[in-house]
């Protein structure tokens, strides 16, 4: 429980430092050409970063900082790996992956679920790099790394739906890897939208529809899908979306409200005092 509750107010802390970017932040895929023009370098920069990490290159940096014991059954595990081969080398890739779900390093496991895909074609190897590789890039503040585990994320996914195209976990992934890391996201909306009408209650679907249309600025809507997040799952993180799309409708007593339970939920004093001049803002 205690972690959990760290993990919130981290996740909470990026999402106080980066709202106001998020509102006025220019949505990919509605832009002018000149903008396109720039887009296309980003992507191809994107590509570029994607190319320097890999599974040995990000295992090193995840190693930093870890018990020393773990560090060495963890790397004990890489040396029988790679005299490996088929089905030996994935039954240890799962043992090392193991260990970083242990320690929770969520890039290396995803590096690993793809080259145990690789080596074993397995829907559920391709959907758990894909859930990894979105777990690693969201609120990560290394630009470089999060744009190549992004990338990364869409095309584990793709594979994944490309083997199971009805699964909605895959579909949910996609769509909001697309989202964030393409020029296009309304193909990523599109998925999402599809995922939200077989399943309306969809966690992530709806979580990552409402931050869109924070993003791009439909306040309602996102008022709707933040509704149903809370409903399932409430959290801090929800609660403060939520805010925010009451604040910027003027639903004032609704959006302090809603930073009341974001403030309850985190327990954190440094988020308290920016929620607390929010709702004095919001209180004259």
């Amino acid at each position: 429980m205690e972690n959990t509750k760290q993990i919130q107010i981290i996740v909470l802390a990026a999402v106080v430092l980066v709202i106001g970017f998020l509102l006025f932040k220019p949505v990919k895929g509605l832009v002018n050409e000149d903008e396109k023009t720039a887009a296309a370098a980003t992507s191809s920069q994107g590509a570029a970063a994607a190319a320097q990490f890999n599974l040995s290159s990000v295992s090193e940096a995840a190693k930093k900082g870890l018990n020393p014991a773990i560090v060495n059954e963890i790397s004990d595990l890489e040396a029988n790996a790679n005299k490996a081969d088929g089905a030996e080398k994935v039954k240890i890739y799962q043992q090392i992956a193991d260990k970083w779900n242990d320690v929770e390093k969520s890039v290396p496991q995803a590096y690993l679920y793809e080259e145990m895909a690789k080596l074993e074609p397995r829907f559920e190897y391709w959907l758990k790099s894909g859930d990894n590789f979105r777990k690693g890039y969201t609120n990560l503040q290394d630009t470089t790394l999060a744009t190549a585990l992004n990338l990364k994320a869409i095309e584990v996914y793709q594979k994944a739906v490309d083997l199971n195209g009805a699964s909605l976990d895959a579909k949910t992934g996609l769509g909001a890897a697309m989202v964030t890391g393409t020029n296009n996201p309304m193909a990523g909306i599109a998925i999402l939208r599809e995922v939200v009408q077989a399943d309306p209650k969809n966690l992530e679907a709806n979580k990552t529809l409402g931050l869109f249309s924070l993003q791009s600025r439909q306040f309602d809507r996102a008022i709707d899908r933040f509704k149903i997040v809370i409903e399932q799952k409430p959290d801090a993180e929800s609660y403060f979306y939520l805010a925010t799309g009451y604040e910027n409708i003027g639903m004032k007593n609704e959006a302090i409200a809603a930073f009341q339970k974001s403030k309850e939920m985190a327990a954190d004093p440094s988020l308290s005092q920016f929620i607390d001049r929010r709702i004095q803002e919001l209180s004259k």
